[in-house]
């Protein structure tokens, strides 16, 4: 990943087809703390509830790609806990592709196309629309399904309310503890969850495999970028990836780092840096903010069972 390289592997065989409201302020500004709501999905995946906010994002002491620093907003999202791993995916009857095989660890050597199509999988099992069209890859934003995070949002989720170049703090002193990367990997993935959290609650952002976004890639798309909701430009060829892999430096597993990786449709590229997570809107999900002086996070009746922990998003 250093030197900025694009994420790319080998032309291998064609495979069939693959909370939180604290939102990241501007220095000086109060950032309450909320506690942490998760659900568990019909499929038995994890999630992180991650009501939208606005942040600065980018970096000016980072790449040229990574500026200008820019103030955006997003909209509430259920993300997933930890990186898809291989026996999920294996559920939906695709071929799985890792290098590195282990049930709990995390899926790698998959390109975008397949990433998109588990996520339509998913969403049609659990009774959800599906994001994606399966002839164009064109995203839904609208539907309920799951998707692959933008740009933004993973950005968001990673830096989990701070605005240091890590979610742990300034310098990569304390990256052992919270991500697999180059200096500690041994050369491979791990099973996920095994390192420390960020704020939030999400695991292995920093590091093990880095992560698709929906996004396409514009080294320069920082300069027009909207405010609200971006959702990167619409052209071009490689897709954003985002966050640290068991490859990385520690300069590449911060918050704020930029990649990018080839996305044609009916190639499979293989690369065994590469993983993703997924995500869903959750508009309908979050109540308003609690009155002045209550702590957590608002929530619906539909959000709570009879024990106060989330149901299935």
């Amino acid at each position: 990943m250093d030197g900025k390289p694009l994420y790319r592997g080998a032309i291998c065989v064609s495979v069939f087809l693959l909370v939180i409201f604290a939102g990241c302020r501007r220095q000086g500004d109060t950032a309450a703390p909320a506690s942490l709501q998760t659900a568990t999905t019909k499929s038995g995946i994890e999630m992180v509830l991650v009501p939208g906010g606005s942040f600065e994002m980018g970096s000016a002491q980072g790449a040229a790609d990574e500026a200008p620093v820019h103030r955006v907003s997003v909209g509430p999202f259920w993300m997933d806990r930890y990186e898809v791993v291989q026996e999920e995916f294996r559920k939906y009857e695709l071929p799985d592709p890792s290098h590195f095989k282990g049930t709990r660890q995390p899926l790698e050597q998959i390109n975008w196309t397949d990433a998109a199509l588990y996520c339509n999988d998913r969403s049609r099992a659990e009774g959800f629309e599906p994001c994606y069209n399966e002839e164009t890859w064109a995203c839904n934003f609208a539907a309920n399904g799951y998707r692959l995070p933008t740009e933004a949002e993973w950005e968001y989720a990673c830096r989990a309310g701070t605005t240091t170049p890590y979610s742990f703090g300034t310098g990569a002193g304390r990256l052992n503890d919270h991500a697999w990367h180059a200096g500690n990997s041994g050369k491979t993935t791990h099973p996920v969850g095994r390192k420390e959290p960020n704020p939030w609650g999400l695991y292995d952002l920093h590091g093990n495999v880095a992560e698709w976004c929906n996004d396409r890639y514009a080294k320069d798309y920082y300069a027009k970028s909207p405010g609200p909701a971006p959702r990167g430009p619409d052209q071009g060829q490689e897709r954003v990836v985002r966050g640290g892999s068991w490859k990385s430096s520690a300069e590449s597993c911060r918050s704020t780092y930029r990649a990018s990786s080839l996305s044609i449709d009916d190639t499979c590229l293989s690369d065994d840096t590469i993983g993703f997570r997924c995500v869903r809107n959750a508009a309908a999900d979050v109540a308003p903010s609690p009155p002045a002086g209550k702590s957590g996070v608002a929530t619906t009746p539909a959000d709570k069972d009879a024990t106060g922990k989330g149901r299935a998003p």
